[in-house]
C-alpha cells in the first residue's frame, strides 16, 4: 500500500503508546496500579496493540493524510528530545570526569578520547569533500560540509572559554555527532544526484541496502528506548532526595510518549518526510526532504550545545540583587 500503508501502521503504533501514556502518566511509586500495568499485563497490551493496528486500516484515507501531516510536528518532537538527550549525556560524561573523584585519574583517558574524537572528525570531514564534493559544482555539499567544520570551532570556542571551561571532550563528541549528522544528511540525497559519486556502485549491491536498512531500523529503535528510560534530562531543577526503594526508576509516561512521536519518527523516515516523494525498496530516510531535516538538526543540536554552556551564566547574571 505504499505510503498510505506505512502510515496507518504508524497510527496504530501511535495510538496505543498514546493510550500507554495516558494510562501511566503520573506514575511515582512501585507496586502501584500504574506500575502493574506499565510493567505487567503482557496479553493484555498485546491484543490492544494489534487492535490498534487493525483500526487504522478501517478509517478512510482522509484520516490517514490528517495524520501524515501531523506526523511532521510529531517527528520533530521526537528529534528534539532525542537531541536534549544525547547532549545531557555528553555533559554527564564531561561533569563526571572532571569531577573531584576522577579528575586525576581520568585526566589522560579524557585527552585521549578528546584527540581521537576531533581526529575522527577531521577525517570524516575529508572524507565527505573527497566523496560528496568531488568538483566546485557541488556547491550544496561543498557547504554543507564547511558549515560542519565551521560549527566544529564555534563550539570548541564557546567550551575552551575561559568562563565556560568545558574543556575538549564535550565539543569533540558533539562534533562526532554533527559530523554524523552532516554525513546523513548528504547520504539523504536522491540517488541520482551527480555529486553522490559512490551512489551508482552501491545500487548494485542489494544486500548492502538491505543491511543499511536493518541497522538504521536498530539504532532508531536503540535511540528510542534509550531516549525513553532518560526523562531526568528534562528536570530542569533537581528536587529533593526521596527514599530510592520504591521510586520509579524513570518516568513511564514520559517513556510512553517518546516512543509515540517516535512511531511519528519511523514514519516520517519510510516516506522520506514527503507523502509525495515515492521511496525505493529497502531504502530509509532518502529525499530532499530528509536532507533538510538532518541539516536543520544539525544546526539545531549545535544551538542547544552552545546554550547548555552559556545558560548557566546568562541566568546567573540576570538574577536580581539580594534584598536587604
Amino acid at each position: 500500500m505504499g505510503t498510505e500503508g506505512v502510515l496507518r501502521v504508524s497510527l496504530g503504533c501511535f495510538l496505543f503508546y498514546s493510550a500507554m501514556f495516558f494510562s501511566t502518566i503520573g506514575t511515582s511509586k512501585l507496586y502501584e496500579a500504574k506500575e502493574s500495568w506499565h510493567s505487567g499485563w503482557w496479553s493484555v497490551k498485546l491484543l490492544l496493540m494489534i487492535g490498534f493496528t487493525v483500526i487504522p486500516f478501517l478509517v478512510p484515507s482522509k484520516v490517514i493524510q490528517i495524520y501524515g501531516q501531523i506526523s511532521h510536528f510529531g517527528a520533530g518532537v521526537f528529534l528534539v528530545i532525542q537531541l536534549i538527550s544525547i547532549i545531557s549525556f555528553i555533559t554527564w560524561l564531561n561533569d563526571c570526569c572532571q569531577s573531584e573523584k576522577y579528575a586525576e585519574r581520568c585526566h589522560i583517558q579524557v585527552m585521549l578520547l578528546a584527540t581521537t574524537a576531533y581526529i575522527i572528525c577531521i577525517f570524516g570531514i575529508i572524507l565527505m569533500y573527497i566523496w560528496y564534493a568531488p568538483d566546485s559544482s557541488c556547491m550544496l555539499n561543498i557547504f554543507f560540509i564547511s558549515w560542519t567544520f565551521v560549527l566544529l570551532q564555534l563550539m570548541t570556542s564557546v567550551s575552551l572559554h575561559q568562563k565556560v571551561n568545558a574543556g575538549f571532550l564535550t565539543p569533540g563528541f558533539m562534533g562526532l555527532y554533527v559530523v554524523f549528522l552532516c554525513w546523513s544528511a548528504i547520504r539523504s540525497e536522491p540517488p541520482e544526484e551527480k555529486c553522490l559519486i559512490k551512489s551508482a556502485a552501491v545500487k548494485r549491491k542489494d544486500w548492502l541496502t538491505i543491511i543499511s536498512f536493518v541497522v538504521g531500523v536498530l539504532a532508531m529503535v536503540i535511540a528510542t528506548f534509550s531516549t525513553g528510560i532518560d526523562s531526568k534530562c528534562f528536570q530542569f531543577r533537581k528536587k529533593d532526595t526521596e527514599s530510592e526503594d520504591d521510586k520509579v526508576p524513570y518516568g513511564f509516561g514520559f517513556f510512553h510518549f517518546v516512543f509515540a512521536t517516535g512511531a511519528m519518527y519511523f514514519a516520517m523516515l519510510l516516506i522520506g518526510w514527503n507523502a509525495e516523494h515515492p521511496m525505493q525498496r529497502w531504502t530509509l530516510d532518502i529525499g530532499w526532504t530528509s536532507t533538510w531535516v538532518r541539516i536543520i538538526n544539525e544546526w539545531l543540536a549545535v544551538c542547544l550545545y552552545i546554550w547548555m554552556l552559556l545558560a548557566p551564566f546568562i541566568w546567573k547574571n540576570r538574577q536580581p540583587d539580594d534584598l536587604v
